[in-house]
């Protein structure tokens, strides 16, 4: 099955050389390309990419609007979205999850890392990738960056935490804790696919888009506490 990729970056030159890069695998075809956000919204409801590679910073309508668009559109429950970020450290990115981004990646990615986060955010699987991204997030929430925006899929996470059994708010710790379906199944010796329902079963009470999601709830709620060194 091929994977179709939108480019959303306001540098011909980088999307010339993402898609070189996609175009190249097998298994990916870049179906669009967009200079702005706004155009990148309307390119996603005419060409339903599988995964938007959206920059964060663009002219007009920039990533961040862009992809609030593409979450909170009901006929494009299906698209996950990539922001794109050059610098490792950057205030957009809590806010990036919020919006409905399945992770974040750097532009300074090497392209298998860039290429591996593409098929894991098509799988459904979040992107919390690189592992950096865990540790981003705990930083920016330790230093007050959390909000209380009830709009925001972490709005009122702990209110919404209730409605979780015991068993689900332990794999969504584990979740946060970036763990894989397999690590979890093997911590809590049950089986991957048990695994997966729990996970999905938290993402529907909640409302979260994603195990990305789910994350950034676990950290505002205080279910997780930040480590930050």
């Amino acid at each position: 099955m091929t994977i179709k990729v939108l480019l959303a970056d306001d540098q011909m030159l980088l999307r010339s050389a993402f898609r070189i890069l996609v175009d190249s695998e097998p298994d990916m075809q870049v179906v669009g390309e967009a200079s702005d956000g706004a155009q990148a919204y309307e390119l996603t409801r005419a060409e339903r990419p599988d995964v938007v590679l959206m920059d964060i910073r663009m002219p007009g309508v920039d990533g961040l609007a862009a992809t609030r668009m593409i979450s909170q559109d009901p006929e494009l429950t299906g698209v996950k979205v990539v922001i794109l970020t050059t610098f490792e450290v950057d205030d957009y990115v809590v806010q990036s999850l919020r919006a409905g981004a399945s992770g974040f990646l750097g532009k300074g990615a090497e392209p298998d890392d860039m290429l591996g986060a593409i098929r894991i955010a098509a799988a459904g699987e979040a992107l919390l990738s690189p592992v950096a991204t865990k540790g981003l997030i705990a930083k920016f929430l330790a230093q007050g960056g959390s909000s209380d925006d009830e709009d925001g899929p972490g709005g009122r996470g702990a209110e919404r935490l209730g409605t979780l059994t015991g068993r689900e708010r332990e794999v969504l710790t584990l979740v946060a804790g970036g763990l894989s379906n397999d690590e979890i199944a093997e911590r809590l010796e049950v089986s991957p696919l048990t695994v997966k329902t729990h996970v999905n079963r938290a993402m529907a009470k909640i409302g979260a888009r994603d195990r990305a999601q789910l994350v950034v709830i676990a950290y505002e709620s205080g279910l997780v506490r930040p480590r930050v060194q």
